[in-house]
């Protein structure tokens, strides 16, 4: 008889999950997750369908943007992971009553490195040029920012020379 094999630690296995901080990672979403998206796909809102056809093969400045994203316990309308970049469209029932579940949202998105944007349906289907203007500033500034190189910092004392020891021969 042959003893169990251990537990195998590759990530295509599935095992990377939110506890050992997967929580992007496709092997993290439960099959409910998932369902949820497959569902939340089929039933766009107008707004979301019109964006869709905006964002979708990488029609906006070439970067790829993926609808109905599971990130964690959230799905995000529009996500492009290159960026971390979250779009939401937002009907008017997040004005008020839904206002504290999307902060929450957003501030645990935020913390995760993820940045939300969100736009009202009504500006998506009134104003779609304006909206993709605004989604543009965003992703060239997003973009900018990965590519800026990190300056080198100064060592310690402020980058001045160590100060000459005392007792040295001149």
């Amino acid at each position: 008889m042959t003893e169990p094999r251990e537990k195998s630690t590759f990530p295509c296995q599935g095992e990377v999950d939110r506890e050992a901080g997967g929580w992007g990672s496709r092997f993290s979403r439960t099959k409910d997750m998932t369902a949820r998206a497959r569902s939340l796909r089929v039933n766009m809102t107008d707004a979301e369908l019109r964006l869709w056809r905006a964002l979708r093969r990488d029609q906006l400045n070439g970067f790829s943007f993926r609808r109905q994203h599971p990130i964690g316990p959230y799905t995000i309308d529009f996500y492009c992971s290159r960026l971390r970049l979250a779009v939401e469209v937002d009907g008017g029932q997040h004005a008020a009553q839904r206002k504290p579940a999307d902060d929450r949202r957003a501030q645990w998105l935020s913390k995760k490195g993820v940045t939300v944007v969100r736009y009202w349906n009504n500006d998506v289907l009134s104003n779609l040029e304006g909206v993709l203007s605004d989604l543009v500033a965003h992703i060239e500034r997003l973009s900018q920012a990965a590519t800026t190189p990190t300056p080198t910092l100064p060592l310690s004392g402020g980058g001045r020379a160590p100060p000459a020891s005392k007792g040295r021969a001149e």
